[in-house]
């Protein structure tokens, strides 16, 4: 059996190059979000694990600071083969030291794994108990981009499809930003969007710093749909590996009124395809059973476009800590039934 071995990675091209080999790899785990958490303040550490020499794993892990207490993150990740249980079992050992070494009471995982009894097992098997909470996204809806426009309209929603048409003869406009500055409208609109739909907003500085990391390599825009002069909707889509992210969306009162975020997600679907990317992704939806979630209405509309539902293995928590992991437990489980999420 091969000895793994473990080395900080500090070079941006060679932790890019792995990413790009590897399928499931995505944005959570790319240098660009680690710079962006760097950008709030945050510690965090790109970790490779190596196999005669041979890079064969990476992870992203952030240092979260709650004022309950320190916990560690891994978003997304980490990208290994997960049919190595060498590797698998030194990922989990390091993901044990990190947290011990920077005094966190759990580490939080959401790997780039689909959901299945065995997948469940590899983490159970490594000492993991399920999140009371997500970490990203897990349940999402996806779109395979590579047919043509004609075959992507044909297999939406009808209303989607009428929504959309309906949009191009208003003539609602969509536009496309790199700006800094619409960033601030943006955050407006999102705190507008909050106290509709009743979530806890992110600050400024939060899309600020991640704009301007992902705006910087070419791999983000900010699509606008407007009629008469009025912002309808607006959307920060991250371009990253072989997907798209709608990764946040926010609207306005008259944008309930005319179907802007209709076009706005075609035409964002059509910037994608021009990139060369395979498929769209949605980002979160919830439960098709679960009839009382805030995020049932956005959920219709994301999937009225004819992507598929993935469902990733929910969030693992590694335990570091128990009686203080209990604690927050109990906290987060009370919030996430208040939230509805």
């Amino acid at each position: 059996m091969a000895e793994i071995t473990i080395k900080l990675i500090e070079n941006k091209n060679q932790w890019e190059d792995f990413l790009q080999k590897h399928e499931e790899a995505n944005f959570l785990q790319s240098w660009y979000w680690g710079e962006f958490h760097l950008h709030l303040g945050k510690e965090i550490q790109r970790t490779g694990f190596y196999e005669n020499n041979k890079l064969v794993g990476v992870m992203l892990s952030v240092i979260e600071s709650a004022k309950r207490a320190k916990y560690l993150t891994v978003p997304g990740g980490p990208i290994i083969d997960w049919g190595n249980s060498n590797l698998i079992k030194t990922v989990f050992l390091e993901i044990k030291n990190i947290s011990i070494k920077n005094k966190c009471i759990f580490a939080r995982i959401r790997p780039q794994l689909i959901e299945s009894e065995s997948t469940k097992h590899v983490f159970l098997q490594n000492g993991c108990v399920k999140s009371p909470m997500h970490l990203t996204a897990d349940l999402t809806s996806q779109l395979d981009i590579s047919k043509n426009d004609e075959a992507l309209l044909a297999a939406m929603r009808k209303a989607t499809r009428y929504e959309i048409r309906k949009a191009e003869k208003l003539g609602i406009r969509v536009t496309k930003s790199k700006d800094e500055k619409d960033i601030r409208k943006f955050y407006d609109l999102q705190i507008e969007t909050a106290k509709r739909q009743h979530f806890v907003p992110f600050s400024y500085k939060f899309f600020s710093e991640q704009f301007k990391v992902f705006f910087d390599v070419s791999k983000a825009l900010l699509f606008t749909a407007t009629f008469n002069n009025k912002i309808l909707a607006q959307a920060f889509i991250i371009f990253y590996g072989n997907e798209a992210v709608y990764h946040y969306g926010v609207s306005t009162e008259d944008g309930r009124k005319y179907p802007g975020a209709y076009l706005l997600q075609w035409e964002a679907i059509k910037e994608a395809k021009k990139r060369g990317i395979k498929k769209y992704n949605f980002w979160g939806v919830a439960p098709i059973d679960v009839k009382n979630h805030r995020f049932s209405g956005v959920s219709l509309f994301k999937r009225g476009f004819g992507g598929d539902d993935i469902q990733y293995l929910t969030a693992q928590d590694l335990v570091i800590n128990s009686p203080k992991y209990i604690i927050n437990f109990v906290i987060e489980s009370i919030r996430k039934k208040v939230r509805k999420v």
